[in-house]
């Protein structure tokens, strides 16, 4: 017998819960099927613990700077490995209760827990019951990425699924893959005293456009461990750990961290016994605006989809696929400005749109350089680039990239300011207080102004 219901939710992380709040709010006849544990990446793998550690290794790391403030007794500080990941693990333990909250308060007929997999465009299949829903939602998420080849190695390869059960850290760790969580975890390692090597067959690191701030970027981290750029890293089982090689570049060390991304959770999912259509690498094709997949009654949010794999992008996207899922006809939602940071230090991040995106002969571009900026001096940190990214012709803000400290405030201001479409002009009005990181945005802000085809006489005053 086949199970009826509005909607079934395939998934129960972040993208499934924010499409769950939607539904909830229409009807009460729906499904949320998950399997596997409850609780988000973010939560449980991803944001919240990498940033506790982040946090601990920062916080030991300070102690760099004590000599120069005139504080004794750094040489005598020592870190406890096993009650630092202990305290993540205790934190990440509290950040995964309160995503499970939701899930807590669910009876079985809405709550299953299993796999789903389609039967047809309507219906799927879940521990032998079959479920027919007017809409289904995919928001099956991500696994982390390692390749085949590397199989041989598995007793020696950490995911990032498994590093936050760690106990203790080797002494020694290729970190493989300089995307966001590589390069924080990498750093993070480093600082409590694993020799770390950092590997990317990319010359780029935190997916960076803006060549200035990416060889910025490399050279600030590259002090702190080396990072070696621009060859794929091959593996080779010999005494004493595993070999990694990388171009003219080798080294021997306990344990990789494999950091090569995440691919979408669908190869069981059956696709094939429907109709959804397919792009060239394998992953539903869907109207971002509405989150449908092409015609079909599925829509599909979250890192499955893999586009923004972020978790406030999910949460986008998983309340517009939810909205959809039970009102007719669906609505068309716009999307927030890009928004990407790395919690590295210095911070890396993006806002809007990037230079690769960009006609450079219709932008100018304004940069700061943190050298003299009053409160990075201050704070120690002063090593960093903000580089902004405006239209000529009206002065309209349309991106950014940095490297700097605090550069996950400046992100959001800068985010915030090009959705709500501010222009060079309307951004100088705004007050900036003195000393604070947000001067290196004023900074740039005037800096940028000579560049336009489009004058104001006082650009910090506005007529009342």
């Amino acid at each position: 017998m086949t199970r009826e219901v509005d909607v079934a939710i395939l998934g129960a992380g972040s993208a499934g819960l924010f499409a769950l709040s939607q539904v909830k709010r229409e009807t009460d006849n729906y499904v949320l099927i998950n399997g596997g544990e409850l609780g988000t990446t973010c939560a449980r793998v991803g944001c919240m613990p990498s940033k506790v550690l982040i946090q601990v290794a920062e916080d030991f790391h300070r102690k760099s700077l004590f000599d120069r403030e005139g504080i004794d007794g750094a040489d005598e500080l020592s870190v406890d490995i096993p009650a630092s990941m202990e305290h993540v693990q205790d934190l990440r333990d509290v950040f995964v209760d309160r995503t499970l909250g939701v899930t807590d308060e669910m009876d079985e007929a809405h709550l299953i827990d299993g796999y789903a997999k389609f039967v047809s465009n309507d219906t799927v299949e879940v521990n032998g019951e079959q479920i027919k829903a007017k809409k289904i939602i995919i928001a099956t998420g991500s696994t982390p990425i390692v390749p085949a080849a590397w199989q041989d190695f598995a007793d020696d390869i950490i995911t990032t699924d498994e590093f936050f059960e760690l106990e203790e850290l080797p002494a020694s760790m290729a970190v493989i893959g300089l995307g966001s969580i590589g390069l924080e975890i990498g750093q993070s390692l480093q600082r409590l005293g694993v020799d770390v090597i950092g590997v990317d067959q990319l010359t780029t690191i935190a997916k960076l456009a803006d060549d200035k701030v990416n060889q910025l970027a490399i050279t600030v981290i590259g002090k702190e461990f080396p990072l070696w750029l621009g060859h794929a890293a091959s593996l080779e089982k010999v005494d004493g750990g595993i070999r990694v090689t990388a171009g003219d570049n080798q080294i021997i060390v306990d344990k990789i961290l494999a950091s090569l991304g995440r691919r979408p959770n669908l190869d069981n999912l059956n696709l094939g016994a429907t109709d959804i259509p397919l792009g060239g690498n394998g992953i539903p094709q869907y109207d971002p605006l509405t989150m449908q997949v092409g015609d079909l009654p599925v829509f599909i949010a979250g890192d499955v989809n893999a586009d923004r794999p972020l978790l406030h992008e999910a949460g986008h996207e998983g309340r517009v696929a939810g909205y959809n899922a039970v009102h007719t006809p669906v609505e068309k939602f716009k999307r927030k400005v890009a928004l990407g940071i790395t919690f590295c230090d210095p911070n890396i991040a993006t806002a809007g749109a990037q230079l690769c995106e960009l006609n450079e002969a219709d932008i100018a571009i304004g940069e700061i350089a943190f050298a003299p900026v009053g409160r990075a001096l201050i704070m120690g940190k002063n090593r960093g680039l903000l580089r902004i990214y405006v239209q000529k012709s009206d002065g309209l803000l349309l991106g950014a990239a940095m490297c700097c400290v605090k550069g996950e405030h400046l992100a959001h201001l800068i985010s915030w300011s090009i959705q709500n479409k501010m222009t060079v002009f309307d951004m100088l009005k705004m007050p900036f207080y003195h000393p604070v990181i947000e001067e290196a945005l004023q900074a740039a802000l005037y800096g940028v102004l000579s560049q336009l085809d489009i004058k104001q006489d006082v650009v910090e005053l506005e007529k009342s």
